[in-house]
Parts: structure tokens; C-alpha cells; sequence
């Protein structure tokens, strides 16, 4: 049973008013999966992913689209019986609306060194912080990963699957899929967790409840205020921009669709151009540029004659 044929039973006798415009978000982005392959980091991410769509769309309306699928899968478990698990219960919607375009909070450089601190139990946190803050990826994406189909040591990189969207090429389904070079530290923590695999081939394999808790509690012991773990991915960007990073380079590596969404680390370049402009106060001789004037002026004058 795919969430599209699930949203085709349950209109039927459920619908509410503005289901159906709701269902118009929904369905591109679920609509092919099964309900069995909807996992709450797929929810998470989408909650997410429209929360960075250049369409802007208000948090009200978000939470109406994630109520409708809270809602299809709570029939579908409840009524139908066709689902033993409803994805969008297990998803804090408040906390990740909190995140809106208009946040601006990043971990600086003294905070990361404060927080890996106190990051050391569970064990796989310290990776997880590190992962998160060398690649820009959400939490949902991060769990997702495998070594077999994601992580490239020989090459040093990471494929991304972008969102659970998929593209039509030539009749056939196409996930969008993005790269990430890694760097240093980010290849040799990854080097070092490859030597213990665990069984399920995940990098990661923590539930999202379990990530959100232990983050959420190194957070508070490290006495850092007003973060969430989706701000590493504001981390991510924000220091890349900083350091004189074009834009279109940042949309490819965070894997927004439009530019006008990376466009709001636009305000952190500024002083990553100040180096340019210094060259201004370098002051040329002032006796020889008064000689080029007087030669200057005198031809001139002479060509004017």
C-alpha cells in the first residue's frame, strides 16, 4: 500500500475541507512510498524541506499538511489495519516549526569545542555532531545512510538522497541524489567507524528519538542556549559563507532547489570580502603620482594647442 493509494481510500469517507490542498504537498513528496518505507526522519525532513521551499509557506499551513498525514495513518492503523505505525506521531511538529527561515543560530567555534566536550556518552554522538557540522545534513538524512549505498572513502565522498521526491526520466521513477567531498576530519572519524560496522549497514543506526534526546541533553549539560540540532546545518552553511564561499557552491552542497533559499546566509559575506576592499588603503608614492599628473597635464595641454 503506497501513501497515494492510502490518501485515495481515506478521501473517500474522511476527507475534511482542506485536505485537498494539503494533499497537494503531501503527495509529491510521499506519494510513491509505501506506507512500511515512511519512517519519522522521512516526516522530519519534510516538515523541513517546506519550511526551506522558496514558496514560503506559513507554519500554519505546514502543520495542516502534517496533521492530514497524521490523520491518513492513524486511520490506516486504527480503522483498516493496514499499518501497524504511524510515522507522524513520533515527530515533535512544534519543535521543528520553531525553525523557520527567519532563525539565524549557528555554533561557534568556542560553543563546538564546549559541546563535543560533554558529547562523549552515547558513544555515537561525537560522530554525529562532527557529521552533521561537516556536511550540512539534516538529522533525517544523517540516519538514513548506509555505508554500502552513501559513504565513498576511496573517493572521499558522500551521496545524499535530497529529499524522498522523485523525478520522472522517461516514465521511469528518479531519486535526486547530491555530493559531499569530505574533508579531513569528517574522512578520518568516518575511517575510524568503518572498522565496526554495525549488522544493519547504517552508519548511524539510533532511532530519531534517541538522536533528539541524547543531543538535546549534551545541549543542556554543555550550558549552551537556544540550539537545536538543525542549527548545525545553519553551522555548516554559515562557515562556509564566512569563508568566502560562493553562494551557488553552498545551494549544491546543502541541496537547496532555489538559490533564493541559500540566499539567507547572504548577510554572513560580507566580511569575507573585506580583504578585497584593503587594497584600497594601500596608498601609491604621492610624489610620483604628482610627476604623472604634471605629464599628464602637459601633454594635454600640447595636444590642445
Amino acid at each position: 500500500m503506497t501513501f497515494q493509494e492510502l490518501w485515495e481510500h481515506y478521501r473517500r469517507k474522511y476527507e475534511k475541507k482542506r485536505d485537498g490542498t494539503s494533499s497537494k504537498h503531501l503527495l509529491p513528496y510521499f506519494g510513491e512510498m509505501t506506507l512500511a518505507e515512511i519512517s519519522p526522519e522521512d516526516v522530519e525532513d519534510y516538515v523541513i524541506d517546506r519550511q526551506e521551499s522558496p514558496l514560503n509557506p506559513a507554519d500554519s499551513t505546514i502543520y495542516q499538511e502534517f496533521s492530514l498525514g497524521r490523520r491518513m495513518f492513524n486511520v490506516a492503523r486504527k480503522v483498516w489495519k493496514w499499518t501497524s505505525e504511524n510515522p507522524f506521531a513520533d515527530i515533535f511538529v512544534k519543535e521543528l516549526l520553531d525553525l523557520d527561515n527567519a532563525r539565524d543560530r549557528w555554533l561557534l567555534y568556542k560553543e563546538e569545542v564546549i559541546l563535543l566536550a560533554y558529547a562523549e556518552r552515547p558513544d555515537y554522538l561525537y560522530d554525529l555532531i562532527i557529521f552533521a557540522i561537516h556536511t550540512g545534513c539534516r538529522r533525517g538524512e544523517i540516519l538514513s545512510l548506509t555505508w554500502h549505498d552513501n559513504i565513498d572513502l576511496f573517493r572521499k565522498t558522500i551521496k545524499v538522497e535530497i529529499s524522498k521526491r522523485k523525478k520522472r526520466d522517461k516514465g521511469n521513477l528518479k531519486k535526486k541524489y547530491k555530493t559531499i567531498p569530505m574533508s579531513d576530519t569528517l574522512f578520518n572519524m568516518l575511517l575510524r567507524r568503518s572498522k565496526v560496522m554495525h549488522i544493519s549497514g547504517r552508519v548511524f543506526p539510533i532511532s530519531a528519538s534517541s538522536a533528539r534526546h541524547a543531543f538535546d541533553e549534551a545541549v543542556k549539560r554543555a550550558g549552551i542556549k537556544n540550539f537545536h540540532f538543525h542549527d548545525l546545518r545553519h553551522t555548516f552553511a554559515t562557515r562556509l559563507v564566512q569563508a568566502g564561499v560562493n553562494l551557488y557552491t553552498v545551494k549544491e552542497l546543502m541541496g537547496h532547489e532555489s538559490i533564493k533559499t541559500t540566499e539567507r546566509y547572504a548577510h554572513h559575506y560580507p566580511e569575507s570580502l573585506r580583504p578585497s576592499v584593503m587594497v584600497l588603503d594601500e596608498v601609491p608614492d604621492m610624489e610620483k603620482m604628482e610627476q604623472a599628473l604634471k605629464a599628464a597635464m602637459k601633454k594635454a595641454s600640447g595636444e590642445n594647442s
